[in-house]
């Protein structure tokens, strides 16, 4: 599973109108992981509809059938998995290769730590460069051991994790606002005696929360000075479930930012998950007098759920307020996009975190806009746009996409509203999260423009 195998395929988006239609995207990455995870140690059979069927949660399928579950592909985004219990994990022949998905690897070493079975994990060159310290802290004071590759001033893969049976409970305060740290502790809290608890200062995404409850967990969140505080109980019982996955914010973004910057264009975007603490991109967009409107709200498998209604809009630059910054991590770099169109200058801080990304988000998104003739400063925790009010960008860059599947599609969508064509170098990393992305484009109104390569 290495998406970075063979000949780069560049990519070049332009719009020959107003985008319209009526379309969906893929099932929440986020979701998608934990269903898998989750239903591979519950017992008896967990149904799955609606799973992202992209790069990074096939990397998540391949290592629970490594470690013994038996999980099955019955249709399109349909699922069966058929889970070996708490504490039934097995210790996999071969290394686990990850691909280029951080969730997984994070999530999957948490499961690992409170299994008394050994596993190493491996990864493409975007993925060996992230760090894994934040994990690797809490894990070994459970009592995993683990051992990484040295990297400069972080620790990365290939890593190797021997799981602690039984592990040592934990009450852990997080240092850095990360829903991966956080739900890795948890999931080694499963198979570990008695509590472990999460203390978290800054809300993060809460999907692992929610989902271990509906599994069954013993779980509780109480609010406290310190920050939300999370226990599970262990040794626990997971009993399967039917999971309908909602289509994923993340990638809405994209979209999303398209119709708000292309004159004239009307979308509806259908089934988008819209938990609070990941909807923080459509609160900021709207802030900026995007006409964002939500239709047809709902709860679907305890999430919140609405279809959102898109339409071309004059936006205006603002400051965002930091503290967004958890709840919209990911769509950080195509609101820089939004940004480039906008009245004024957007400043948008507190988001440090995207350096350490697939890649360092921030200085890329930034030499990126400005060979497309944005204007932009780079600080050290985030970047100020100053937008062109509606203008067309001028375009004409090629854009090192640095492996990296949001920077590769925030600039295609950029590149919609350019003077001269946007190429992106190699867009196969966006099979990773959104591997319909360039066929909803179409779909839309999008033209797929000729490239060097083609």
């Amino acid at each position: 599973m290495n998406h970075v195998a063979g000949k780069p395929a560049s990519l070049c988006l332009a719009a020959s109108g107003p985008l319209t239609g009526d379309v969906t995207v893929p099932g929440d990455k986020s979701i998608s992981h934990r269903s898998l995870m989750l239903g591979a140690l519950a017992v008896g059979e967990t149904r799955i509809t609606g799973l992202l069927e992209g790069e990074d949660v096939l990397a998540t399928a391949s290592a629970m059938r490594a470690m013994g579950a038996e999980i099955e592909r019955t249709g399109t985004g349909e699922w069966r998995v058929h889970g070996v219990g708490v504490g039934g994990l097995l210790q996999p022949a071969t290394a686990l290769d990850m691909g280029n998905s951080g969730t997984s690897t994070r999530l999957l070493m948490g499961l690992v730590a409170s299994h008394p079975i050994t596993a190493t994990f491996i990864g493409d060159a975007s993925l060996s460069g992230r760090p894994m310290g934040r994990v690797i802290t809490p894990l070994s004071l459970m009592g995993a051991t683990i051992a990484a590759t040295p990297g400069p001033g972080r620790q990365t893969l290939p890593l190797t994790l021997t799981g602690a049976c039984p592990a040592i409970p934990l009450r852990y305060t997080l240092p850095v606002a990360s829903a991966q740290v956080k739900s890795a502790v948890l999931l080694a809290g499963l198979n570990t005696p008695g509590e472990t608890v999460v203390i978290e200062p800054i809300p993060t995404r809460d999907h692992s929360e929610r989902m271990l409850a509906g599994f069954g967990a013993q779980l509780s969140v109480t609010g406290s000075p310190q920050g939300r505080i999370i226990t599970i109980r262990g040794e626990a019982e997971l009993k399967p479930q039917t999971i309908q996955v909602p289509g994923d914010p993340s990638s809405a973004a994209f979209p999303m930012v398209a119709a708000l910057i292309v004159p004239g264009s009307d979308i509806i975007i259908r089934n988008v998950g819209l938990n609070p603490t990941r909807a923080g991109l459509v609160r900021v967009l709207q802030a900026m007098g995007g006409r964002i409107d939500l239709l047809n709200e709902r709860t679907v498998g305890g999430e919140p759920v609405a279809d959102l209604h898109v339409c071309h809009s004059a936006l205006t630059g603002i400051d965002v307020p930091p503290e967004n910054a958890p709840s919209m991590i990911d769509e950080y770099p195509v609101l820089f996009v939004a940004a480039a169109f906008a009245k004024g200058r957007t400043v948008m801080r507190g988001i440090e975190e995207l350096r350490v990304k697939e890649s360092d988000r921030i200085a890329v998104m930034a030499q990126g806009l400005q060979a497309c003739g944005v204007q932009c400063e780079e600080l050290e925790d985030g970047l100020i746009v100053e937008g062109r009010d509606g203008d067309l960008v001028p375009g004409g860059a090629t854009i090192a996409a640095r492996l990296d599947h949001r920077i590769a599609m925030s600039f295609a969508v950029l590149g919609l509203n350019a003077a001269r064509p946007v190429v992106i170098d190699d867009a196969r990393p966006i099979a990773t999260s959104f591997p319909t992305f360039v066929a909803m484009m179409e779909q839309l109104g999008c033209r797929l423009l000729p490239t060097a390569d083609h």
